[in-house]
């Protein structure tokens, strides 16, 4: 009997399923023994081997994507695949690619092992599959702890560094705090959903759509409640939203530029997708409570990023609470998806245009910042414009999406969700919204009249660090990426199209 219960549950491991990740794993162990195989003089190589097996396990997911619609529940439950998985997929394997091509430019100025970075890189991005994949709470938790170690490692990368080792300090205290939120909210859920004497209880808790059910049946229960609460808050810190945002200036600023990339773009959407996937199978459920909490949070953050990033003056900071401003305005669309379902693929699209306008902006910061890149000022990027009109006009792209001025991809995003907002009657947080868009204006503009109108003579003071070349390769990938910023304010339908909005 025991035998064929095992039978049973291992017949449900169908690990061809997650192919990507495994590739992705298998690929970062092939760069450590390549490390090993190779002479030093020939480890350049490693990174170009990292980033185009990336770039061919991409393909193979976007042929897949094209595909698949279907929705599979594999590993007896712990995963579901669905379109929006894949869709994930297909982003954090972009920003796994862009973050490879950052620290390409800025590791080079640096000398720690270069090998293991893009190795993290890789086993995170893959964790972060798993964990908008899982469909069952031990499973989101332990796909979150390997996400949040592998980023405790690349946060603090550069260990001469005392604003390195001071960041990577406080996100391990903050991580630590909402790790343990977090796994106090799971165990109040599963046990209350264990309680014999409530409607609807059950020993899979655990799982999402079980967990959602139970709820259903329990709309006020105290403990659950407050389970929920304590949820919300370890998936907030991921996404830097308030009021657990206050790690955000001080990490962002302390750590490399690859892993400030990374954490502004594929650690936010992981927290946002693991936040879709239980909003709408679990969270939905106590919609009464979960509303508001988020609704005052989006609102919250948006105000708080914006108006704290008018006074910065070191971009890695202006750049960290820009990212928070961001996160409001992606809870505005997550809100909305619980009544207006086009919300759901505008919060992907707003994700999407994020990740190509932060990619600009970041290899910018990479080929401008030196060796010690904490303390990055405007004041390095006076004259920019005039000395490299190429990442002056980068730049602009960049920022320009991010302030989301037409006709670029960020306006279209922001629109979108605003529009979402709109047609769920969230005109309060809309008008909140649109006061945040109006400040961010300002110190994006700030930073593009410090490119572009201001010259070496008026800010003679400035120490501006030496400016790092661009190849040919990078300006063709910038251009593209530039191109594709460009073509998404313009034409949405095959983008949207796949988002199924």
């Amino acid at each position: 009997m025991e035998i064929s219960v095992l039978q049973h549950l291992a017949s449900g491991n169908v690990w061809s399923s997650l192919w990507p990740e495994l590739s992705l794993g298998c690929l970062a162990l092939a760069l450590l023994v390549l490390e090993i195989v190779l002479p030093k003089k020939s480890h350049d190589v490693i990174s170009q081997v990292a980033i185009l097996g990336q770039m061919i396990i991409l393909g193979f997911v976007l042929f897949c994507c094209h595909s698949s619609d279907a929705t599979t529940e594999i590993f007896n439950g712990l995963i579901t695949l669905t379109k929006t998985s894949h869709i994930m997929r297909v982003f954090f394997l972009l920003a796994s690619i862009f973050v490879s091509l950052i620290a390409r430019v800025s590791l080079a100025k640096q000398t720690m092992p270069k090998v293991e970075f893009y190795h993290i890189v890789m086993v995170v991005s893959a964790a972060m599959m798993l964990l908008v994949e899982s469909s069952h709470l031990i499973m989101a938790f332990v796909a979150l702890e390997t996400v949040t170690i592998g980023l405790y490692v690349l946060v603090s990368y550069s260990r001469e560094s005392a604003l390195t080792l001071e960041a990577g300090l406080k996100y391990l205290v903050m991580g630590a705090l909402s790790s343990s939120l977090l796994l106090f909210g799971i165990v109040l859920l599963y046990g209350v959903s264990g309680n014999p004497l409530l409607a609807g209880h059950t020993l899979s808790g655990m799982h999402y759509q079980d967990l959602g059910n139970f709820l259903n049946l329990n709309p006020h229960n105290f403990l659950a409640s407050v389970g929920i609460i304590l949820v919300i808050a370890g998936v907030a810190f991921k996404m830097g939203a308030f009021p657990f945002q206050i790690w955000v200036p001080d990490v962002y600023q302390g750590a490399p530029t690859p892993t400030t990339a990374f954490l502004a773009v594929a650690s936010k959407a992981a927290g946002f997708g693991l936040l879709l996937s239980l909003f709408h199978t679990v969270l939905l459920s106590y919609s009464w409570l979960v509303i508001p909490v988020l609704s005052f949070m989006a609102g919250a953050t948006i105000l708080f990023g914006n108006f704290a990033a008018l006074t910065q003056t070191n971009v890695k900071r202006l750049i960290g609470l820009s990212g928070v401003s961001h996160a409001g305005f992606l809870l505005l669309g997550v809100v909305a998806s619980a009544t207006i379902p086009m919300a759901l693929g505008a919060v992907y699209f707003y994700l999407f245009s994020y990740l190509l306008a932060s990619f600009l902006v970041f290899c910018v910061m990479a080929h401008v910042a030196p060796a010690e890149d904490a303390n990055q000022e405007l004041s390095h990027y006076v004259g920019l414009a005039r000395d490299n009109p190429f990442l002056g006009a980068i730049l602009a792209i960049g920022l320009g999406s991010l302030a989301g001025i037409p006709p670029l991809a960020g306006f279209m995003g922001k629109f979108f969700v605003f529009l979402a907002a709109y047609q769920a009657k969230m005109y309060s947080l809309l008008f909140v919204a649109i006061i945040g868009v109006v400040v961010s204006i300002y110190y994006y503009f700030g930073w593009i009249k410090a490119a572009f109108f201001e010259s070496s003579e008026q800010d003679a003071g400035a120490a501006r660090p030496a400016r790092t070349e661009v190849c040919w390769c990078n300006r063709l990938i910038f251009t593209l990426v530039a191109l594709a910023t460009l073509g998404l304010g313009f034409y949405q339908g095959a983008l949207g199209q796949w988002l199924n909005w």
